[in-house]
C-alpha cells in the first residue's frame, strides 16, 4: 500500500474569464483530484480556486458542478479538505463547509505534519506596505460591505464581480507573473517576518501567479503557482515537498478537446 500524501494547489481561479471558457481548466482539475484521491490524505486548497465566488442566503453562483461533486466525493471518502479564502473567493462562507465538509480558513494558519512545521497562506495582503490593497480587503471583508453586495441582483453582481476581476492584472495568457526579487516580493519578505519570530521547514503561498521553491536558511520559501499558466502543485510525503507540473499532455488533451466544442 503506498503512502498517503498531503496535496496543495492554488489559484485555480475556475471561472475565469467565463464559465465556458474555462470549463477546460474545470475538467482538467476535476481529473487532477480524481487521480490524487488514492494516496491523498489532506488536500490544502490555498486560495482562489474561484475567480469570484458570494454566498446569499439563497443562492450561490452558477457553475463549478464537476468540482463541488468531486471535491464532496474526495471528503465523504475520508480527505481532509482545508481551504483558504482568497483576494477572489473571499466571500466564502458557510455553504462549502456545510455541503462538502472542508475546513475553511481566513489567514495564515501553521500545522505540524509529520513532524515538520508548515506555515500557509494565500498571501494577499502580507508582508510590508501596499496599504491600500490592505484598506480595500478590510473594506471588503466588512458585514457591511457583505450585506451592500448581497441588495444587489445575482446576474448584475457576479457580472460586476468578473468585469472587476479581468481587468485587475493580466490575465490573458501572455505571460506567467515573475519573482521580483527577495528586496521586492511583499510575500517573500513576510515570510523573513515570520520566521524571525519562529522557525517553519515550509512557507507555502499562493497568490502569486509562478511557481517557486527557495530556500531561506534552513527553511523553504514556497509559491504553489497556479492552473491559469503554470498548472502546478505541491506534494509532501512525509519526509519532503515537491512542487509538481500536471502532465502537458494532459493539459493539452483538454485544451483541445474544448476548443473543438
Amino acid at each position: 500500500m503506498s503512502t498517503k500524501k498531503i496535496y496543495f494547489a492554488s489559484d485555480v481561479h475556475l471561472g475565469h474569464p467565463t464559465l465556458e471558457k474555462a470549463q477546460w481548466r474545470e475538467h482538467l482539475f476535476v481529473h487532477w483530484l480524481d487521480e490524487i484521491k488514492n494516496d491523498c490524505s489532506v488536500l490544502y486548497l490555498v486560495g482562489d480556486v474561484f475567480d469570484f465566488w458570494f454566498e446569499y442566503k439563497k443562492v450561490v453562483p452558477r457553475g463549478f458542478v464537476r468540482t463541488l461533486g468531486k471535491l464532496a466525493e474526495l471528503a465523504d471518502s475520508g480527505i481532509t479538505i482545508h481551504f483558504f479564502t482568497g483576494n477572489h473567493d473571499v466571500w466564502v462562507f458557510d455553504y462549502l463547509p456545510k455541503e462538502i465538509g472542508i475546513i475553511v480558513h481566513r489567514g495564515p494558519i501553521t500545522q505540524e505534519l509529520s513532524g515538520k512545521n508548515f506555515y500557509i497562506a494565500h498571501g494577499d495582503g502580507l508582508g510590508p506596505g501596499d496599504l491600500g490593497y490592505k484598506l480595500m480587503k478590510k473594506a471588503f471583508t466588512s458585514r457591511f460591505m457583505q450585506w451592500v453586495f448581497s441588495r444587489l441582483h445575482p446576474n448584475f453582481a457576479v457580472w460586476l464581480a468578473h468585469k472587476t476581476s479581468n481587468t485587475s492584472r493580466d490575465y490573458n495568457g501572455i505571460k506567467p507573473e515573475e519573482f521580483k526579487g527577495e528586496e521586492r516580493e511583499l510575500i517573500y519578505l513576510h515570510a523573513k517576518e515570520v520566521l524571525a519570530e519562529k522557525q517553519f521547514d515550509y512557507l507555502i503561498f499562493g497568490h502569486r501567479h509562478l511557481a517557486i521553491d527557495i530556500a531561506i536558511g534552513t527553511s523553504r520559501f514556497i509559491i504553489l503557482g497556479d492552473w491559469l499558466y503554470n498548472f502546478t502543485y505541491g506534494v509532501f510525503d512525509g519526509n519532503s515537498f515537491e512542487l509538481k507540473k500536471v502532465d502537458p499532455a494532459v493539459i493539452n488533451f483538454y485544451k483541445n478537446k474544448f476548443q473543438k466544442i
